[in-house]
């Protein structure tokens, strides 16, 4: 399926799947949308409203690492907010060497190091400690493969949209999720389909319908309650 590079509202580019006519991220702003949705109202809203020590280790698990913006930006934030992060991220098509050359994040986020490039240079299925409080994990799998229990306290829910694989949105996929978070754990998405509420209403997450990014409406926190 044919795939370019494409620019968004904010300068920042993400790719899009022609066929589709989707997106990795928002057309209305690659970078604001992965910081309003999974810094400010996953990481942020977790140490600030749930963890009675913001010091201690937190495990992040992302469901579609992607272009690895949602991993280079968490990053970004344990070193501004003194944070201990496992960070584990899923894919099960992994982004090529060619078009992650084409991605401007560094210089979009005026970073004066190249983490964007480690984090996509590092091996798959191992354990890598980028700085002294972020560890990255790289998974190559699918996300109905997913089996861990009791495991994270934050779930990035990046997945493409329920328009183009309505599968990844399921009862049965959420459902691994809620097994895969420790009581009191907090899944977020940008999506705010009914269907999707229902689905993780199903499976025993409390949810809440929180203002969405630039460009969208809503969006939807989770918690394992």
């Amino acid at each position: 399926m044919q795939r370019k590079i494409i620019t968004t509202a904010d300068g920042s580019k993400t790719i899009q799947i022609e066929g589709w006519n989707e997106q990795y991220h928002s057309v209305h702003g690659a970078i604001q949308e992965a910081n309003h949705v999974y810094i400010t109202q996953g990481l942020l809203f977790f140490i600030s409203e749930v963890v009675s020590n913001p010091q201690q280790k937190i495990s992040i698990l992302e469901i579609g690492f992607g272009t690895g913006l949602n991993a280079l930006l968490t990053l970004l934030a344990s070193e501004e907010h003194n944070l201990n992060l496992n960070y584990f991220g899923v894919e099960g098509y992994p982004v090529s060497s060619e078009e992650l050359l084409q991605l401007n994040y560094t210089e979009a986020l005026d970073i004066k190091n190249n983490y964007f490039e480690e984090l996509h240079k590092l091996d798959w299925e191992t354990s890598h400690k980028i700085t002294k409080r972020f560890s990255l994990t790289k998974q190559q799998k699918f996300f109905d493969e997913i089996a861990d229990y009791d495991s994270y306290d934050i779930i990035y829910f990046d997945a493409f949209g329920a328009r183009v694989q309505p599968e990844l949105w399921t009862e049965s996929i959420f459902k691994k999720m809620y097994d895969a978070l420790k009581p009191n754990g907090v899944l977020v998405t940008y999506s705010a389909k009914g269907t999707v509420k229902r689905a993780l209403k199903s499976v025993g997450f409390t949810i809440q319908r929180l203002e969405g990014p630039p460009g969208k409406r809503h969006m939807l926190r989770a918690v394992k309650s």
